[in-house]
């Protein structure tokens, strides 16, 4: 959620030195000092959310009339919507506005959050729904809102100034700023009230129309100054066209032996609380742990391994895991998954899908299949629109009650003993030993669960011991028991349904479809693998694998057809009742191209091959950066955007420009001639970029580590598969193709009688056109797989296919 962004020591000096209390403990009943500019940013932790005043928010009942209505009743933005009858007079990002401050000589107060933000609820309605909060707006300030999914370019901007200035961020987000938009002073959440030493919201106001009335000059040429400092900060350029030899395996190496020695060997994760289930670092972890096997090196090979399996079993068995309900919510506040933050993200969910994906590939344990099955079974009944389109996110939180005018955090999810007792009927004590609930409630695992008490007398389920454990403390066999736990889960989740649902963002972002296309394309045919015979327990849902597909082709469709403009082949960076305002950012092109990549690999049409490769040339039009390598995160045409920035920080979503670099190693292996060159080069050079980063703090770039290790071996694996599609052998060879877990594979199927991939393939690659001609059999399904320049004998059964992909390289490989 938060990003420590690494700008150069002057910058900070310069960002710093000016602010006499930028650090101002939040407990410190001490005053603080009020010389321009003075420390606004909130310095709350993590897991002080659980304050109970402000856990809990008054909401307007749906039949009371608005006494106040502003510009953002127009907008389409779930999180506009919800200040559209603030009595603050709000302004949607836009020239408008700007010609208002202008105007009337007005510095801009920007707000910038998101629809399912715990603290950006807090803060509407301790001030933004405040009369006399809203007076102070309105007369001194031009006031603008802005949705940070659906406008990243300008939250960018904004947050990159305020964790420069205080070496931390967050949302709500809150910059003032000169009307040519360059940023005063910011800070994130601000109470209404100056308390504890620390300035509120109302003193904030006043301290800032009066440095404006009286320092004017002074404010408007330290924030150009800021910008124009982050702006080369942010924005470096490569001093040559590739990385040093070695650095690529050294950086991979490092930042594994740095997450190893960060890793909680008794409790799982990387790191201590609050707890963020980070993909990319399990994705480093288990690539890192492939790379020690391919040179012969198992037993630290499996250490390596181990720490992820072992933090993915303790995440699914945490109640940061919705046993209920299926998915993940965003983190835990707590050591031991246990007390979550109650929302769920759309990103979370592709990703960690794929990592237990990924898991189920390594070791055939069907407790990792069932939870990728549990993750993607949730965004298909609960986060997935009549058109296929999946959403963005559901609220952390919701009324306790039906008509209640009070929402409360995790309100949705939290059971009493009675109620478990009482849903649940005969098997209540099982299902109570089971999620440890208890009648004083069982946030007592650690002193950051629920400090506040906001939680006491209630459950957050959470298993403590493995299923077969407890089934052998009851004499009872496994398969029992789990059929007792998934009716008595049926049992929670219809009585749970009756509750007033939290908030649904169904906004449609690119960039986070594109994650979860990736996971249901992978899901349809790794979850093939499953034992035959194998039987689910609620939440997870026992469909045939191939409906992943369907949902990933839908979605995918769904984006075509709603967000992109064949005439202009640009893509737009959000859709709700319509396309956003914004265009498509880096990250929209680069994760869609991958999910694209992966639907084609697991047998999706080769038009979405196409569509990626067309796609990847539009990236490089708009983004490219082709003088000093890598990709900005904006195409850069809109000039109230301040800031190009080129992303490197791998976090809760993984960069534009490590996703990038993988997309065009990939790319690269399927294509031949000038285009592979280049997709190689680019790589190459966006990587050079980066060099610094990856030398001295891989941990932050633990998927750029893979990548640069990726463009560094000598030839990816390809398998191509030739015969009549679609069909039930080109099906089980797909099947048998994507078993094993290989993260340096290309897997290429073509069918010689359709004369439309003949063309393409005879275009972008003639060998695997020709491999298609010499070696297809109308009756069967003949596969090869390649590398260095070399291809094995070909294979027709599925089995000695996926025999001849799990065979250790050898060591000149």
């Amino acid at each position: 959620m938060l990003k420590r962004l690494a700008l150069r020591s002057s910058v900070r000096h310069f960002l710093t030195h000016r602010t006499k209390s930028s650090r101002t403990n939040p407990n410190n009943a001490q005053s603080p000092s009020f010389s321009w500019p003075f420390s606004a940013i909130s310095r709350r932790t993590f897991h002080s959310h659980k304050v109970l005043a402000m856990a809990e928010q008054s909401s307007k009942s749906a039949s009371q009339s608005h006494k106040h209505t502003n510009r953002l009743a127009s907008e389409h933005s779930p999180y506009l919507l919800q200040h559209a009858h603030n009595p603050v007079n709000w302004y949607p990002w836009g020239e408008e506005a700007f010609k208002e401050a202008r105007k009337r000589d007005l510095p801009i107060f920007l707000s910038i959050g998101y629809s399912t933000c715990h603290w950006c609820h807090v803060m509407e309605v301790e001030s933004f729904e405040d009369e006399g909060v809203a007076r102070l707006l309105n007369d001194w300030f031009v006031s603008i809102k802005v949705d940070r999914e659906e406008r990243p370019d300008v939250d960018k901007v904004y947050m990159s100034y305020v964790q420069a200035l205080y070496g931390g961020g967050g949302w709500p987000l809150s910059v003032f700023l000169s009307p040519d938009l360059k940023p005063l002073m910011g800070g994130t959440y601000f109470p209404p009230d100056d308390n504890y030493g620390r300035p509120g919201f109302k003193t904030v106001l006043r301290k800032v129309k009066e440095a404006w009335d009286t320092k004017k000059d002074v404010l408007v040429k330290s924030g150009a100054f800021a910008i124009e400092q982050l702006s080369e900060a942010l924005s470096a350029s490569a001093r040559s066209n590739k990385l040093p030899d070695g650095l690529p395996q050294s950086a991979l190496r490092l930042c594994a032996e740095q997450l190893a020695e960060r890793c909680d060997s008794e409790l799982g994760g990387f790191g201590s609380a609050p707890k963020f289930p980070r993909p990319v670092e399990l994705q480093l972890m288990l690539y890192h742990s492939k790379k020690l096997e391919g040179h012969g090196k198992l037993g630290e090979a499996e250490e390596s391994s181990k720490m992820v399996l072992f933090t993915l079993q303790c995440m699914a068995r945490g109640g940061i895991h919705d046993h209920v309900g299926g998915g993940f919510h965003r983190y835990s506040v707590d050591e031991y998954w246990h007390v979550p933050h109650f929302e769920k993200m759309l990103y979370d969910q592709g990703q960690l899908a794929n990592a237990y994906l990924d898991a189920f590939s390594i070791t055939r344990d069907a407790f990792y299949s069932c939870i990728a099955r549990d993750i993607l079974d949730y965004l298909r009944r609960d986060m997935i629109g009549p058109n296929g389109e999946i959403f963005s996110a559901e609220d952390a939180d919701s009324a306790e009650s039906e008509g209640s005018t009070r929402k409360k955090e995790g309100a949705f999810y939290i059971w009493t003993s009675r109620q478990v007792e009482e849903i649940v009927g005969e098997h209540a004590p099982l299902i109570m030993d089971h999620y440890y609930a208890k009648p004083s409630g069982n946030c007592d695992l650690s002193r950051l669960s629920d400090p506040d008490n906001e939680f006491e007398g209630k459950n957050v389920l959470i298993e403590r011991k493995s299923t077969s454990a407890m089934a052998s403390k009851l004499g009872m066999p496994v398969e029992n028991y789990l059929d007792i736990l998934g009716t008595s889960r049926r049992k929670l989740f219809d009585m749970r349904s009756k509750r007033p649902r939290p908030h649904l963002d169904d906004k449609v972002i690119v960039a986070w479809n594109g994650l979860a296309i990736s996971s249901f394309a992978r899901a349809s045919k790794i979850l093939k693998g499953e034992p035959e015979g194998a039987k689910f327990n609620f939440p997870v849902i026992g469909v045939d694998p191939k409906e992943y597909l369907e949902a990933a082709k839908k979605a995918v469709s769904f984006i075509r057809r709603q967000l992109y403009n064949p005439q202009t082949r640009r893509l737009q960076h959000s859709f709700r009742n319509g396309p956003s305002k914004a265009p498509g950012f880096l990250d929209d092109y680069a994760f869609l191209i991958s999910g694209l990549l992966d639907l084609y690999e697991c047998g999706g049409e080769l038009f979405w091959l196409a569509w990626a490769i067309e796609l990847q040339d539009i990236q490089d039009e708009l983004f490219l950066d082709r003088e000093g390598g890598g990709y900005f995160n904006t195409p850069g045409e809109d000039p109230s955007v301040l800031l190009r920035v080129k992303e490197d920080h791998d976090g809760a979503e993984p960069s534009g420009n490590s996703v990038s670099a993988i997309n065009l190693v990939r790319l690269a292996s399927m294509v031949a001639g000038n285009r592979s060159d280049s997709y190689r080069q680019n790589a190459e050079h966006l990587l050079a970029v980066f060099e610094s980063r990856l030398k001295d703090t891989a941990m932050a770039v633990p998927l750029m580590c893979c990548a640069a290790d990726m463009l560094s071996v000598p030839s990816r694996k390809q398998v191509v598969l030739v015969g009549p599609k679609p069909s039930t052998e080109m099906e089980d060879m797909l099947v048998a193709a994507n078993a094993s877990y290989e993260p340096n594979r290309t897997v290429i199927h073509i069918d010689p009688t359709d004369e439309e991939e003949m063309e393409f393939w005879e275009e972008n690659n003639k060998n695997i056109a020709l491999m298609g001609k010499n070696n297809f059999a109308a009756d069967k399904v003949v596969a090869l797989v390649c590398q260095n320049f070399t291809c094995s004998s070909h294979v027709t059964d599925p089995r000695s296919l996926e025999a001849l992909l799990s065979q250790k390289p050898s060591s000149g490989a």
